[in-house]
């Protein structure tokens, strides 16, 4: 019975010791990681790290390591045609390197305006700028799977940066209703991400493929150039432009209230009048977009409308939105389709927060929901065996990944 008591305590000192030298070890190993940075040995520096605050200049923040005035200025002269001293931005990042003796002189600063590169200065003998850019790579990843409930959650579930799921809003923005998504619907997304220096995760770089189940069909998108360095658009496999000239609603998720209508029952008015337009409710500070690209013809406010903004879009279209709690644009000024041109409120005669979406085609108000609206840059027939041989391999692997 000693011997199995003395065994034990045997095999429990080993383990204890073999438990204690490794929480040594990592430690250790951890800090020497956190030494060696930007070409660097810290040990051999009195470090200290900080970041941009408000107020801050480059010269303000030199000017605590033990550096007159006149050093300052002798400084920046020096540096200007290498590092443009005004590009510091508040938040960024900045080390000093200044030497372990008791006067702790600067030796080098190093400035981060991201995490792809930064700038050494060097200020020993003659001040000196170089600037270094870290690698990137670019990876392909693809993800596929059956909805399990929302897409976003889905993204979450697989570790993917919640921006993906902005990009394909965008490009379905008017083809698929995300809301309307359903449990077990498939889909798969091809798209690439930067890694900086191999490690560092650097965000999704681009959109390569995608398709999604909506409604019972497969609705893919694919990115085409139709010229050489011109705009790239998304198609579906047939080529068919995603993007319309117009999006189907003024919000992001939309909420239909009351619709296009030569009588209606007016909610404050009490009388039957014509409805010529479409409301959508939305909580007030919602943003409201500009369905499509054009110059803001008018704001203003009246006492039925509230505040409003009127865009005109080309010689035969024109929108107008209604009701806004505030007003982000100006008259003259050009907007771009999905531009947020002001926020839901329920101002002049409204009973809650919504907005009033009003279409003329050819000066005549008329229902934006039953226009028949034509697609934006279609695909030219001559491009067409172009963009069929490029998205070949793509709708292959997607098709692959959908029988999965």
């Amino acid at each position: 019975m000693k011997k199995v008591f003395l065994i034990i305590i045997v095999l429990f000192s080993i383990f204890s010791c073999k438990q204690t030298e490794s929480e040594s070890i990592t430690p250790e190993l951890e800090a020497h990681q956190r030494t060696e940075q930007f070409g660097f040995n810290f040990n051999d520096f009195n470090v200290l790290h900080d970041t941009i605050k408000r107020g801050d200049t480059f010269g303000s923040i030199i000017q605590h390591q033990n550096l007159g005035g006149n050093e300052v200025y002798d400084i920046i002269q020096k540096v200007k045609d290498s590092f443009d001293v005004r590009t510091v931005r508040i938040g960024k990042p900045y080390t000093f390197l200044r030497s372990k003796d008791r006067y702790k002189k600067l030796q080098y600063a190093i400035y981060q305006p991201d995490r792809a590169s930064y700038f050494i200065i060097d200020f020993r003998d003659s001040v000196s700028v170089s600037k270094v850019t870290r690698p990137i790579r670019i990876k392909k990843r693809t993800i596929a799977g059956e909805l399990k409930g929302s897409f976003s959650e889905e993204l979450h579930r697989q570790k993917v940066d919640p921006a993906l799921a902005n990009k394909l809003i965008k490009v379905y923005a008017w083809s698929i209703d995300f809301f309307k998504l359903k449990k077990g619907d498939q889909f798969g997304v091809i798209f690439t991400e930067r890694y900086i220096d191999d490690t560092i995760y650097d965000g999704v770089d681009s959109l390569k493929a995608a398709f999604f189940e909506y409604k019972g069909k497969m609705v893919y998108a694919f990115p085409f150039a139709q010229n050489k360095g011109g705009k790239i658009d998304y198609y579906d496999e047939d080529g068919k432009a995603l993007k319309n000239f117009f999006l189907k609603s003024p919000l992001k998720y939309a909420n239909i209230t009351s619709r296009f209508s030569r009588s209606r029952f007016h909610p404050v008015q009490m009388i039957w009048k014509a409805h010529k337009g479409t409301d959508y409710a939305a909580p007030t500070g919602t943003p409201i977009m500009t369905t499509a690209s054009g110059i803001v013809e008018q704001t203003g406010y009246t006492a039925g409308n509230g505040n409003f903004v009127k865009v005109k879009h080309d010689k035969t279209y024109s929108t107008q939105y209604l009701h806004m709690s505030r007003i982000l644009v100006r008259r003259g000024q050009r907007v771009t389709q999905g531009s947020i041109i002001g926020r839901v409120g329920s101002t002049g005669l409204a009973t809650g927060p919504h907005v009033c979406y009003r279409f003329w085609k050819n000066g005549v108000q008329v229902d934006a929901l039953r226009l028949k609206l034509p697609n934006s840059q279609p695909m030219e027939s001559k491009n067409l065996p172009r963009f069929k041989l490029q998205i070949e391999p793509l709708k292959w692997e997607l098709d692959s990944v959908a029988n999965l």
